[in-house]
């Protein structure tokens, strides 16, 4: 049960809630901690080096045939299962015009999803759906929007536009691109992006499977794709996650077509702890605080979102440990974020991969007819 005392701050102001959550942790959130960046959430290998900068994803290029792929190969229809439409490798690389495989699934494709913003050019000129899929669902590397409030939605637009939301490495790239592509945006096509993805319902999208070996892996755009089947690797404290089916994902950019999330042996019992109570414990018949606060507090009993709260259920591991540790790191700043400062604050990068476990590994509740 939620104590009534946290419930009654959600009625004050965000700034006031910020300071009242610091010291109630007992703690200043104006430092980082210094905890080592998870290289593998931002999917990289290696740390950055001095003078590295992010710079926005190349703009779509022209539907041109590839020098080094067979004519015939790119252009023939391709087809996933459960759907009549047919697209070609050209039609699926186009960014500026997205495909959509199930298009009976959602609400229709407003110009500024299908196309990108009207005002676009080069690297602007891109369309939502073709990043974050027709659907929502997104991938590891960048962010699942669907069935998000949509006054949260436009927040993180206005904050990508505002330049008060960053990466904490300097070298991914999507931030980048959404500072850009979020400069280009009218408030009306901000408000259609808000509206179109959050009538869509979050269903599952993530497997998470405990493990202490995970394949090899190359990455591919801060993508994480196994090349072998069998788990030889050492997990090493990290989650990775890869597509199911990298011909459907990757290639076919199949949104039916979900994701595996490699996890760390226990981390989702650990996790559970500490997104239900904060990591509180009892000792000998003495309540002990934890390092944190229940993730329900502000994100819904069902963690599905409330209010202007984004859901965390069911969502990217690797792209939740990103947004952990970016405001831990202050480099996502933006209205909202003094309330989840002093939350983070504390945590280690085994804290953030033991609750992003957790609630990855949680499903949604069932979507009802109707509703």
């Amino acid at each position: 049960m939620i104590p009534p005392h946290l419930i009654r701050i959600r009625q004050v102001s965000r700034p006031v809630i910020g300071l009242v959550l610091g010291f109630m942790l007992g703690a200043s959130w104006l430092h980082a901690t210094g905890e080592p960046e998870p290289l593998w959430a931002y999917g990289f290998l290696t740390p950055p080096a001095p003078g590295d900068k992010a710079v926005p994803q190349g703009a779509p290029g022209p539907r041109g045939l590839r020098a080094n792929q067979d004519a015939a190969e790119q252009t023939k229809p391709r087809h996933v299962e459960g759907s009549s439409a047919a697209f070609s490798l050209l039609d699926i690389r186009d960014a500026a015009n997205a495909i959509d495989w199930f298009p009976n699934e959602h609400p229709p494709m407003p110009a500024v999803v299908a196309h990108g913003p009207a005002a676009g050019t080069g690297n602007t000129a891109r369309a939502c759906a073709s990043c974050h899929l027709s659907n929502g669902k997104g991938r590891p590397e960048n962010a699942p929007v669907s069935g998000q409030p949509a006054a949260y939605f436009l927040r993180q637009l206005q904050d990508f536009r505002n330049d008060t939301r960053h990466t904490a490495d300097p070298r991914k790239p999507n931030p980048a691109t959404m500072i850009a592509l979020a400069k280009a945006m009218t408030d009306d096509e901000m408000k259609a992006a808000a509206d179109y993805f959050g009538a869509i319902k979050w269903t599952p999208w993530i497997r998470v499977v405990e493990t202490d070996l995970v394949p090899k892996t190359r990455i591919s755009g801060n993508l994480f794709i196994a090349t072998e089947k069998t788990r030889t690797e050492p997990i090493a404290g990290r989650i990775i996650e890869v597509p199911e089916d990298e011909e459907q994902a990757e290639t076919l950019r199949n949104p039916h077509s979900g994701f595996i999330a490699y996890v760390p042996v226990g981390s989702v019992k650990r996790g559970e702890n500490l997104v239900k109570t904060g990591g509180m414990s009892i000792v000998d018949g003495a309540i002990m605080p934890g390092k944190t606060l229940a993730c329900a507090t502000c994100h819904g009993p069902d963690l599905m979102g409330l209010a202007d709260i984004p859901g965390i259920a069911g969502r990217s591991p690797s792209y939740m440990v990103r947004q952990l540790y970016d405001l831990q790191q202050g480099t996502r700043k933006g209205i909202s974020s003094p309330l989840m400062q002093p939350i983070v604050l504390n945590l280690t990068g085994d804290d953030m991969v033991a609750i992003a476990a957790y609630v990855a590994s949680l499903a949604p509740p069932p979507v009802v007819a109707g509703k």
